[in-house]
């Protein structure tokens, strides 16, 4: 069940605390959407109470207004009602979902096709998706050639005005987990902004934007956590100033098979889950759907085809290699300007 909580109190900042001053008055709305957490934190809220409570139900429902069009979980959302059909004919569909259909794309091709919504036959072989194939299964050949033939960015079309989407395989399932969360973001801060609300912090599941500073006037400092399964702890900490901030990792969804492990992270490419070293990317971005879409796609290029792609593209990029020796950190001279000295 999804819920707001407003909490006119001290503010906790991703991996790290901050001393409030006694006169800060932070609100935080709270939840849980698409299958994950999300934490809204506002600087000098509305100072009527049903001025700040209507701005929690203002947030709560654009949430779930966005996962009822882009979840793959919901039969009735825009995404399940394309990927039943078989026409190849335009679709109409929500303002959103062409919005984040052509945001996917684009990365898709900034990725040089690593980022690619149409996996979600690949998503759903390898048991990461809602057609819940068991648990722990390693599909053969013939079945990655399968669902390899439906997964392709020459499927997909779409347009903005009238907003409609196009597939040009009947078998073609799009999936959008990759930039939703990113671009759920981006709404709740355009909502935000649009209250007039000057500093505030959105997190969905990690993926973040901020604008303007935090209760001391300093810029949001986020924690970039440490590739660790089963542990929480900060591997740098950046500054975020009117900026999204998305990561992208492969050491939280994964299973386990003749001692060797099967990432979340499909390479649309392969149809195999990735098995290079790179562990996880961070992007900085003043979309943060765009900053989700990449960091999933530089991480399925590996460490020196996506640091390529992002100091080409002149992405703002941390990239964190597993070696024999520990973690080996790739940045793009963009991020890095970002970074405080490492924790």
């Amino acid at each position: 069940m999804r819920r707001v909580v407003a909490v006119i109190a001290a503010m906790l900042l991703t991996g790290c605390a901050a001393d409030v001053p006694d006169d800060a008055r932070v609100l935080t709305l709270s939840g849980s959407i698409m299958g994950t957490q999300y934490r809204v934190q506002i600087v000098d809220p509305p100072k009527q109470d049903d001025a700040a409570a209507a701005l929690g139900r203002a947030v709560e429902t654009r949430l779930a207004e966005l996962e009822g069009l882009l979840s793959t979980y919901d039969p009735a959302s825009d995404v399940s009602r394309l990927n039943r059909s078989e026409s190849i004919q335009w679709t109409g569909v929500s303002q959103a979902t062409a919005d984040v259909v052509a945001e996917g794309i684009q990365a898709g091709h900034y990725t040089e096709g690593a980022f690619d919504i149409t996996s979600g036959p690949l998503v759903n072989l390898w048991g990461f998706g809602p057609e819940h194939h068991p648990p722990g299964r390693v599909p053969d050949d013939e079945q990655i050639a399968k669902a390899k033939a439906a997964v392709g960015l020459e499927y997909i079309e779409y347009q903005l005005n009238p907003p409609a989407v196009r597939k040009t395989k009947p078998e073609v399932q799009v999936d959008l987990s990759g930039v939703a969360k990113g671009y759920a973001v981006d709404q709740i801060a355009l909502l935000l902004r649009e209250a007039r609300i000057r500093s505030f912090l959105v997190d969905l599941g990690g993926e973040m934007r901020a604008r303007g500073v935090n209760p001391q006037g300093q810029p949001w400092r986020i924690g970039v956590e440490a590739p660790l399964a089963g542990v929480r702890s900060i591997h740098r900490v950046v500054e975020l100033a009117d900026t999204a901030l998305a990561t992208s990792g492969d050491y939280r969804n994964y299973f386990e098979r003749g001692g060797k492990r099967y990432s979340h992270i499909i390479d649309p490419r392969t149809g195999r889950p990735i098995q290079h070293r790179l562990v996880s990317v961070s992007i900085l971005d003043p979309s943060c759907a765009r900053a989700d879409a990449l960091a999933t796609g530089l991480l399925v290029l590996g460490p020196e085809e996506g640091y390529r792609v992002a100091t080409e593209q002149r992405l703002a990029a941390l990239l964190i290699v597993a070696t024999e020796a520990g973690f080996v950190e790739r940045m793009t001279p963009e991020f890095e300007a970002a970074c405080l000295p490492p924790p």
